[in-house]
């Protein structure tokens, strides 16, 4: 709700206030992750905010004009540096001239996207709105020791594009790849063998790396490869977590994905709504996809958006096949 209000809110030029956030939590308010979304998306638009620190449980915010340039993010936490970057990527599409963005913070961190997620899955997919937007990693970062930075490469929005990934098309191959930072190169060894003994019907491919960075760290993930975009499926491990429980949340997410036959996965799902909003709004273009039934998350950033817009269209439709939604996005104008 938070992250998505502030992109809404810079893009419309409309103020907002958030009480009570995340109070149901052990530890309820802002934390330094949320703060940091708030105050990048504040530097960019010149925003006025009163409520914006650590623990508030109450947010403010009145957006100014969005302003291109060099801008440098410090979670100083091992916060997903990725959550930041989907954060201000929709605003500064809108623009006035192009953007420089360093984010430091976790790269590789749990209930966040990955960086492999957001560089082959998600990066992709906002391109073929029309976006350009290039992407780097300096240096992975995992929970609790960070220090990971990505660098971003943002044009404002000159051509918008009718999106539509209606299906994935056909199957090119995939991998799966460990990664381990200042640990055994076995843990990942063993992770990636145990998710492809599962699918051997995709052929998948096999990685193991051993990363720089400050602290430890592991993560699997499984990358598949279609002729319309790249799906990436993850699980961050830890020091309670077991490398044969990683790898098996893996091959269930995977074997999740592939039951429904969407072209979107859940996650990727209302990751998109953010960016095609930037993309399309007042433009005529539409954008639509196929994923499998709502999460809670989607169903969030869609009642979000409508808040701030009731004039951008967001239809679902039941498709035919089992467990699978098309929707449908744009002005009421859009064709």
């Amino acid at each position: 709700m938070l992250r998505t209000s502030l992109t809404l809110s810079a893009l419309r030029g409309v103020p907002f206030e958030m009480e009570k956030i995340r109070a149901k939590r052990a530890r309820p308010g802002l934390k330094r992750q949320h703060l940091t979304c708030v105050e990048s998306v504040a530097k960019i638009c010149g925003a006025k905010t009163e409520g914006a620190e650590v623990g508030s449980m109450n947010l403010s915010f009145s957006p100014g004009q969005i302003r291109g340039g060099e801008y440098r993010f410090e979670i100083d936490t091992a916060g997903s540096v990725t959550l930041v970057a989907q954060t201000v990527i929709p605003v500064l599409l809108r623009a006035d001239a192009p953007s420089s963005v360093t984010i430091t913070g976790g790269t590789n961190v749990p209930f966040a996207p990955i960086w492999e997620f957001f560089e082959r899955t998600y990066l992709p997919q906002v391109r073929a709105m029309g976006a350009s937007v290039e992407a780097s990693l300096v240096r992975y970062g995992f929970y609790p020791a960070a220090g990971g930075e990505i660098r971003l490469e943002i044009q404002p929005i000159r051509k918008s594009r009718t999106y539509k990934l209606n299906g994935l098309g056909a199957y090119r191959g995939g991998k799966v790849v460990g990664i381990v930072a200042n640990l055994k190169r076995a843990i990942a060894q063993t992770e990636v063998q145990i998710v492809i003994e599962s699918f051997p019907e995709l052929a998948l491919q096999r990685e193991v790396l051993s990363v720089e960075s400050v602290g430890p760290g592991n993560c699997c993930y499984a990358q598949l490869d279609y002729e319309n975009g790249s799906v990436v499926i993850s699980e961050v491990g830890s020091f309670e977590k077991y490398r044969k429980t990683v790898a098996n949340d893996v091959v269930l997410q995977v074997r999740k994905f592939l039951e429904t036959g969407a072209s979107v996965e859940v996650h990727l799902a209302d990751q998109l709504l953010t960016p095609l909003y930037a993309c399309t709004k007042g433009t005529g273009y539409a954008g639509e996809y196929v994923t499998g039934p709502a999460s809670a998350h989607l169903a969030t950033n869609i009642d979000v958006i409508r808040r701030f817009d009731g004039d951008w269209q967001i239809e679902s439709q039941d498709m035919k096949q089992e467990n699978r939604v098309k929707y449908r996005c744009g002005d009421k104008t859009s064709e």
